[in-house]
């Protein structure tokens, strides 16, 4: 290993090795260091029972060929090594309620989408045309989301000001409607109150232009962008936790790992939560007004989630998603579930392996749950790396919540109790620990179109070698964390400069 890098990057999460990929291949030396034992932060996976789950990567969108995500991916040279299983066209989501048989589609493409909800909504053809509609003309305000060069969005301050639930409420009175296309709002922690159009937009769209698995994993994504910066000549360290920057004269000239290292470099990217950052390298290095900002952030909820190893041959795999809720009036408020009422949505998934057959090994039930649950184990710590016990009680605590989660499954799928092999669960607390979020948060920081500016984060610092990337500094999922990565690099190697080589690659392909 060597002591000096060009680049040092901390934490091997997707903004972090895209990061390394691009300044590789400009040909800096880049270091990454990772304190887990496995690298790709959200895209990791775990086995129990010789059955791969994901831990963050449920499905990812606009993979199909010219797509945003594609022509990335294809930049960063990684689609030959990823198998992926397309979803149901006709509903890859699939939106419920209680006390109501009928599944709500999501198709793929847009006039699929509007054609298979007007099956369900003949009368409201008029506000499906209207949604779609703003729902393109909303991400074209995002130069990197369409790989265009443009203004910066932030610019465009209205844009922010539109509320998710405000809009979808303005174009129908049809409650059951309104339900429906804000239905997946679990993808990006979505309040009534305060949940930007733009947020629901960004997220909800690359899903309607198409939708898709990864088989066995996301891991492979995380398999095949560290082959790609190796073979640049990049380095990735795993079991190398950061425990403190080194500055001097207001620069960074190091990091220190817990294993006794101490790795230099000129420029320093955190992909890890930028509060824990702003800890690590001591907030005398920064003006107060800076660091308190920063630390008022709020971060979104938290979740729970299930995962269930399936018995074989016993539970049909499903090429879809629900977003399933108990109330259709008040699917932007099920964050603030009571204890009675918990869970008041979910999200169900399923995994998929390579040759599977009709028959599912496993599910994944995601819901949220707040940090505050979390109080009486909150000083305990525990990764694969450093195992400790958080105790029975806790054990006791999951059980229960478990169990409150399957008996909800119980009314959709009468038949899956008699299908669980075996049950596992993570909380918050497993969520801070192995992906270093704050507080356990599902997706970076709170957008809130009632003070729009609060949660931006430039990716500069005030520390002028040190940058932020990762799902804390603009969206979230594959594709906004993907899209940090080039909006850190090109802070380093100029917007204009790497935006052409982006679309240079993809542009090779066309020709060839």
């Amino acid at each position: 290993m060597s002591e000096k890098y060009d680049v040092v990057i901390i934490g091997s999460g997707l903004g972090g090795l895209v990061s390394a990929i691009i300044l590789a291949r400009e040909g800096y030396s880049v270091c990454v260091l990772e304190k887990n034992q496995q690298f790709g932060g959200n895209l990791q996976t775990f086995v129990r029972d010789k059955t791969i789950f994901d831990t963050g990567v449920h499905y990812i969108g606009g993979l199909s060929e010219g797509q945003n995500l594609y022509r990335y991916f294809k930049y960063l040279d990684i689609l030959d090594d990823i198998t992926l299983k397309k979803m149901d066209e006709d509903g890859f989501d699939r939106i419920t309620f209680d006390n109501d048989p009928k599944e709500y589609c999501h198709a793929q493409g847009y006039e699929n989408f509007k054609k298979t909800l007007l099956e369900e909504f003949p009368e409201e053809e008029k506000a499906i045309d209207a949604y779609c509609q703003k729902m393109q003309e909303t991400c074209s305000f995002f130069p990197l989301y369409g790989l265009k060069l443009g203004k910066p969005y932030y610019e465009n301050t209205s844009l922010f000001e539109v509320k998710a639930k405000e809009f979808i409420d303005s174009i129908t009175e049809n409650e059951k409607l309104r339900a429906v296309l804000g239905g997946s709002n679990l993808l990006y922690a979505g309040e009534g109150e305060r949940t930007p159009f733009y947020m629901h937009a960004l997220s909800v769209n690359s899903y309607i232009e198409s939708s898709y698995r990864c088989i066995n994993g996301g891991s492979q994504i995380t398999k095949a962008l560290l082959a790609r910066l190796r073979e640049k000549g990049g380095k990735a360290y795993k079991r190398h936790e950061v425990t403190k920057f080194e500055t001097e004269d207001g620069v960074v000239t190091a990091v220190q790992t817990a294993n006794g290292k101490t790795i230099y470099g000129d420029i320093f990217i955190s992909n890890v939560d930028p509060k824990m950052t702003l800890e690590m390298i001591g907030q005398e290095n920064f003006r107060k007004s800076y660091t308190s900002r920063i630390e008022n952030i709020e971060s979104t909820i938290a979740a729970f989630s299930l995962y269930l190893v399936l018995k074989p041959n016993c539970f049909k795999y499903l090429n879809h998603n629900y977003y399933h809720f108990k109330d259709y009036k008040s699917i932007w408020d099920v964050h603030n579930y009571t204890e009675e009422s918990w869970p008041e949505a979910y999200m169900i998934s399923m995994g998929i392996k390579k040759d599977m057959a009709e028959y599912g090994d496993n599910i994944t039930v995601m819901t949220y749950m707040r940090f505050e649950e979390m109080e009486p184990w909150i000083d305990t710590f525990n990764t694969a790396a450093q195992k400790n016990d958080r105790g029975q009680t806790y054990e006791e605590f999951k059980a229960y919540k478990s169990e409150i989660i399957i008996k909800e499954l119980e009314k959709k799928f009468p038949n899956l109790r008699d299908c669980i092999e075996a049950v596992y669960s993570s909380t918050p607390l497993s969520y801070r620990d192995y992906i270093g979020c704050n507080r356990g948060s599902m997706y970076g920081y709170v957008k809130d179109a009632n003070n729009p500016l609060k949660s931006f984060i430039s990716p500069r610092t005030k520390i002028k070698n040190l940058y932020f990337t990762g799902q804390s500094l603009n969206m979230h999922g594959i594709l906004g964390v993907t899209i940090s990565g080039v909006v850190t690099c090109s802070e380093i190697l100029g917007g204009e400069y790497l935006l052409n080589k982006i679309l240079k690659a993809t542009r090779e392909e066309e020709i060839t």
